[in-house]
């Protein structure tokens, strides 16, 4: 959960800016977006596995 406490002298736009950044710091949105539809045990293992390749490739040449 997201907590933004507003500070004397903060607006209104930089409460929003700074509960927009803690929002992506945390990773909320993409959370939200993955969980959106329903993925298959099996594709998830794929999509890991994909995923796990191209992180070695990019640390290992």
């Amino acid at each position: 959960m997201v907590f933004v406490k507003k500070q004397p002298g903060d607006s209104t736009d930089s409460l929003i800016k700074k509960f927009s950044r803690k929002v992506m710091s945390e990773g909320i949105i993409q959370e939200m977006k993955k969980r959106e539809f329903y993925l298959k045990p099996s594709l998830a293992r794929k999509f890991k596995k994909e995923l796990a390749r191209k992180f070695a490739k990019q640390y290992h040449g």
